[in-house]
């Protein structure tokens, strides 16, 4: 199943439990839990882990380290300050709040570290009604990992993004293979719409009518577009990692949509980005 609507990846602590075993594949994981009174204590085993707010703060207490992250009213409130935790390491987190962990399967164990919301690069893509805000916190060749990437995308209501439609799942000149999570929001309890369809990898056909809390899985195929329904805009944080020894976002256009990002070229960006800052 590629599509699991809010409550269906739910095990307690976490209202999102997506393990690489779980998801049938072999990297890429994410935990979504929402705090309140009760520290909640795990162990990061095999996987390295992003601490990512979504909504309000926490802290996060490491043996060794203790990162508090000020986080942010809403994913629609620019990007927050983050903490990554290595693999094999023992967590705390206490605050109030949503909180994201993206994570993926590693081998080596690089320090913890924190980043603060003012050093996150924002991105914003696109042209028209593809126009798209992304917080590229943990890219590549802006934060090290061992096999992780993530990064958040922002689509103002009306408009497409992850388009033209593409793919990362075969391995060429200029494609990662990459196995990738979408885990929404969407705004004032609004709706928006995610399509995946088959590749030469495999058959894989979903649209999905997605609201806050709900998850897509790619493990192989064209994924796009995402659209944010006229009102509501979207958010999504996407989860990416694969085996290559270099991480990469690297991708391959469908042949039928590439020309759209020509047109890109004489139309201006929405001047509804970026969301949260100006800078």
């Amino acid at each position: 199943m590629t599509y699991l609507p809010y409550g269906k990846a739910a095990a307690d602590p976490w209202s999102v439990e997506i393990t690489p075993s779980a998801a049938g594949w072999t990297y890429s994981g994410l935990r979504v839990v929402d705090l309140t009174d009760a520290p909640v204590s795990f162990d990061t085993g095999e996987e390295e882990m992003l601490v990512l707010p979504l909504a309000g703060s926490c802290t996060v207490t490491l043996p060794n380290d203790v990162f508090p992250l000020a986080g942010r009213p809403s994913v629609f409130d620019g990007p927050s300050d983050f903490a990554y935790v290595p693999i094999g390491t023992r967590v705390t987190l206490e605050g109030a709040g949503r909180v994201a962990l993206p994570s993926a399967r590693a081998t080596r164990a690089l320090p913890p570290r924190y980043v603060a919301a003012a050093e996150v690069p924002v991105e914003l893509r696109g042209a028209g009604q593809a126009s798209r805000q992304v917080n590229n916190f943990c890219a590549p060749g802006v934060f090290e990992c061992d096999k992780l990437v993530a990064v958040e995308v922002l689509t103002p209501g009306g408009n497409w993004s992850s388009y033209p439609p593409h793919k990362h799942d075969t391995p060429n000149p200029g494609e990662a293979v990459l196995e990738e999570i979408y885990y929404f929001e969407v705004a004032d309890q609004g709706v928006g719409y995610q399509r995946v369809y088959s590749s030469e990898r495999g058959r894989i056909d979903t649209l999905a009518e997605v609201s806050s809390g709900d998850v897509v899985l790619v493990p192989y195929g064209y994924h796009g577009p995402s659209m944010a329904a006229p009102g509501y805009d979207l958010y999504y944080l996407n989860v990416l990692a694969g085996p290559a020894d270099e991480r990469s976002m690297a991708f391959c256009d469908d042949p039928r949509h590439a020309w759209i990002r020509s047109s890109w070229d004489h139309q201006l960006i929405d001047t509804r980005l970026p969301f949260g800052r100006t800078s």
